[in-house]
């Protein structure tokens, strides 16, 4: 079976990422963010453990778009998407055990 990855998501591709995957998580980072560095390990690891669930990662840096739109002022930012809309949103590298709790939310 091949490994649950992580996805890249640009502008371009994010409506399509959303409209294709029931449960979707964007992983919101930039390459110069320490804390962005913290929690990618995290987000790479729960993507192997929540076959359900799609994760992206979006550089903002790169993609000015879509950090706009859902209002993101700092980073690392977690969007938590069911069935096309946003579910929740979470700021910060924050520590696996919350960061599960949320995805439990989402895929109840």
């Amino acid at each position: 079976m091949a490994e649950h990855k992580t996805v890249e998501v640009t502008d371009a591709s994010f409506e399509e990422f959303i409209a294709k995957n029931k449960l979707a998580v964007i992983d919101c980072w930039a390459a110069w963010c320490g804390p962005c560095n913290m929690l990618s390990p995290i987000v790479e690891q729960l993507a192997g453990e929540y076959t359900n669930i799609t994760f992206g990662k979006l550089n903002v840096d790169e993609n000015r778009k879509i950090p706009m739109r859902f209002g993101i002022m700092s980073i690392p930012t977690l969007l938590y998407f069911k069935d096309g809309k946003l579910a929740d949103k979470t700021l910060g590298a924050l520590p696996k055990k919350m960061l599960e709790g949320r995805l439990q939310k989402l895929t109840s």
